[in-house]
């Protein structure tokens, strides 16, 4: 049966009506992007110019950064742009995109963090294993399946979305595309299109969560027979990974593990996991990262040298 679609635009409500709020989630969000963008870019250039920061926790964690800055980047310009617009028209390839976007990276982070506690969980239970399970090579290719991963899932929801028929309102009640606010504009019944994004999209955030867990469980339960000096070393570290995980998986759990329903909180939880995690990730892996603090000073020295010779 042909569908009727004939919405080719999608006028986005955004976070709030009020013109006042509107100028200060301007200055807010761009303030946390601009954060957001510097402190991954800093983190980036950090690890690829160090000498020291190459074991694979930093290589995971460069990709995390880089996730983290395009994962923003897939909704911040635009709510930031439209806080300024009276009227906030997404086109419908740019909606589609959106989304093709925001999962594509959404998706990388989820499985960067599930490889950033395997990692640990090899460093702190197999020692002496660890240089041959963690090699180059195995990281490199972990790396590119994650990416592999993210396309699959992504496609996936780009085509549940573009076999949505749209024949009514066309207002989103959200300040980006995403499919559950899509889901409610889609002239059909919706239930099976619902139960395979819970199933797509709900199943990668509680598996990767269920998964990350137990491999902190798993850690935790082994630095029993680590020294005092290396349990405070290792608990520094995982700590710093499951405030990450708690902070980004939490918010995405609530989104897409559900029956087909909002509520008037789904915004500001989706603005949290989209653009306030990717903030305060570098802040929390630089100032629980003494390793990473100190590349940094070097970095900034050598710069500030090279600049005062000039």
């Amino acid at each position: 049966m042909e569908q009727n679609n004939s919405v080719t635009e999608f006028i986005l409500l955004g976070l709030t009506q009020d013109p006042k709020m509107q100028k200060l989630a301007f200055v807010i969000f761009f303030i946390f992007y601009v954060g957001t963008v510097l402190g991954n870019l800093l983190i980036i250039v950090t690890i690829k110019s160090s000498q020291t920061l190459g074991s694979p926790m930093y290589f995971f964690l460069f990709y995390l950064s880089l996730g983290d800055t395009c994962f923003s980047t897939s909704t911040a310009p635009r709510l930031i742009v439209d806080a300024l617009c009276a009227k906030k028209i997404i086109s419908y390839n740019e909606c589609m995109t959106q989304i093709f976007a925001l999962h594509l990276f959404g998706a990388m982070e989820i499985f960067v963090l599930v490889l950033m506690a395997v990692d640990r969980s090899v460093a702190i239970c197999k020692p002496l294993h660890y240089p041959i399970i963690m090699s180059r090579q195995i990281c490199i290719t972990l790396i590119v399946l994650a990416w592999i991963g993210s396309f699959i899932h992504s496609i996936a929801q780009i085509i549940l979305a573009l076999r949505l028929p749209f024949c009514g309102s066309n207002l989103v009640d959200h300040y980006c595309c995403d499919m559950q606010p899509l889901l409610k504009l889609a002239c059909m019944d919706i239930y099976v299109t619902n139960l395979l994004v819970v199933s797509n999209s709900g199943a990668i955030c509680t598996s990767s969560f269920v998964i990350l867990m137990i491999s902190y469980i798993v850690i935790l339960h082994s630095l029993r027979n680590h020294s005092a000096e290396g349990r405070k070393k290792a608990l520094s570290t995982c700590t710093t990974h499951i405030i990450v995980v708690v902070l980004f998986f939490g918010p995405c759990i609530f989104i897409y593990v559900r029956p087909p329903t909002t509520f008037s909180i789904d915004k500001m939880v989706t603005v949290f996991y989209t653009i306030g995690t990717p903030f305060l990730n570098p802040l929390i892996y630089t100032l629980r990262n003494a390793e990473v603090k100190n590349e940094m000073r070097k970095l900034w020295h050598i710069k500030i040298t090279s600049e005062s010779k000039k």
